[in-house]
């Protein structure tokens, strides 16, 4: 049986979550609404309170989609219940981060500033050198903090472009003149 897979996922209260043809979740709560079609051959169920989800049998690709499938409901009813965060963090000199309305204006050394447009359901804020990007989808809020990473990837040397809040650099030593 799948670790992940096999565990309920708790309804909390203020949230609801339908079933509907074809496996298509929608989950509304206070944060907004969620809906995905999941793989069809998952047996997704509501018991008393909580989504249960089941194989139909013990096929390899039962199994993979198995954990799958809950850990995307999962994400569903907590995103609509709590949101989703990524923090970044901008290193170098020059290096700066501002918002103007829904754009997101980036200053990393190129010739030109970098423009990035909010993506429809996420919000991104800029704290000094911090960018917070947020929302409800998950999925969405990891590709933009991910787009948001690959203008400016931090590299070794001096640890200069933007990178995660928790992320680790590994530093390199420079050349050595002789």
């Amino acid at each position: 049986m799948s670790r992940i897979g096999k565990l309920p996922i708790a309804i909390p209260s203020g949230v609801e979550v339908k079933i509907g043809e074809g496996n298509f979740v929608s989950v509304k709560g206070p944060k907004g609404s969620l809906e995905q079609k999941l793989s069809e051959e998952m047996i997704i169920s509501i018991e008393d309170n909580e989504i249960i989800v089941k194989r139909p049998s013990d096929l390899k690709k039962h199994r993979c989609l198995h954990g799958l499938t809950r850990t995307l409901v999962n994400n569903m009813v907590e995103g609509v219940t709590n949101g989703f965060t990524k923090v970044l963090e901008i290193n170098g000199v020059g290096y700066r981060a501002q918002k103007q309305g829904k754009k997101l204006v980036l200053t990393l050394g190129y010739s030109h500033p970098v423009e990035m447009e909010d993506p429809e359901g996420v919000e991104s804020a800029v704290d000094g050198n911090k960018i917070t990007v947020s929302g409800i989808n998950k999925e969405k809020v990891g590709q933009y903090a991910a787009e948001i990473r690959a203008k400016r990837p931090p590299e070794p040397y001096k640890g200069k472009g933007i990178k995660y809040i928790d992320e680790v650099i590994r530093r390199k030593e420079g050349k050595t003149g002789k």
